[in-house]
């Protein structure tokens, strides 16, 4: 854990708040949708038959002649599963692997600011012989450090396609971490079961520096995940591939918060704290631009 103690001490403090009232029955920190006997008083209700006599409101009996209950709300935990995307694509730029690096400091700063909300939290990614391996939420103590091997461990080099692990998840709330170059549609798709499961989805994508500025050369760009497809990059071609990768990434934003995600984009010369802030607190004061790492 010593590679991110600067992260985890960044991060300490921010709280990831859950997006609505969740229906967890283990007390935590986020609004519940149920209503019960918590310290937070909500409102008065006239006494019905079958509610426990022991939320009578004495006091305002005595006044009124009358029999009230309290209603408070009542908190909850939220589950939450960091989904990171371990394919080829994520080791670009080669010489850096910038976006793996990026990818793996904020899933493990998002890890830890969920487990310090009292959040169960655990990981799913592809390890380095391409199997899933899946780390269940779980709030006992070292679970970020269990989270961080399992991160550490994991390589980007595969093919396999991460929409197929969101359907073995059941988390309340599931982040996804990825650069959106392998299955696009199938991911989103699986991510609509489960907003329309009632669950909450984030969407992490992280875009390299070099991908949005190219080198200004003639270059050869090619697939990370498909060697076959390649593309001369020179002055003329550049102004129509920043265009269609800007038309793409805007379409990516606009298809997930349309599904009712929480969409976030992270290019990797924003310190990972920053983005970290931004995903978990986005109507916070923290500003929407880039830091340099």
């Amino acid at each position: 854990m010593s590679a991110y103690g600067a992260l985890l001490d960044a991060v300490r403090g921010v709280h990831w708040g859950a997006r609505r009232a969740v229906t967890s029955p283990v007390a935590g920190t986020h609004h519940s949708k149920l209503r019960g006997t918590s310290a937070e008083f909500t409102e008065y209700r006239l006494y019905r038959q079958g509610d426990d006599p022991r939320r009578i409101d004495w006091r305002l009996l005595g006044r009124s002649d009358r029999a009230y209950i309290r209603l408070a709300t009542d908190r909850a935990v939220l589950p939450t599963t960091i989904v990171l995307d371990a394919s080829a694509s994520m080791a670009y730029p080669v010489t850096t692997r910038a976006k793996w690096r990026r990818a793996q400091e904020i899933t493990i700063g998002l890890a830890a600011v969920a487990h310090a909300d009292g959040d169960p939290v655990g990981v799913a990614v592809h390890d380095d012989r391409g199997n899933m391996r899946i780390l269940p939420p779980r709030t006992r103590r070292g679970v970020v450090s269990e989270i961080a091997r399992v991160v550490d461990g994991a390589d980007p080099d595969g093919l396999d396609p991460l929409a197929p692990a969101l359907a073995s998840i059941r988390s309340a709330r599931m982040v996804v971490v990825t650069d959106l170059l392998g299955d696009a549609d199938d991911l989103l798709r699986a991510a609509r079961v489960h907003i329309v499961s009632g669950h909450e989805v984030h969407l992490v994508h992280i875009v390299a520096r070099e991908e949005l500025d190219p080198p200004h050369r003639t270059m050869l760009a090619s697939d990370p995940e498909d060697p076959t497809l390649q593309r001369v990059l020179v002055d003329t071609t550049r102004i129509g591939y920043d265009r269609q990768f800007g038309d793409w990434r805007a379409e990516m934003a606009r298809r997930w918060r349309a599904a009712g995600a929480a969409y976030v984009e992270v290019v990797t010369g924003e310190a990972a704290s920053h983005a970290v802030r931004r995903i978990a607190e986005p109507a916070s004061t923290v500003s929407t631009g880039a830091v340099r790492a």
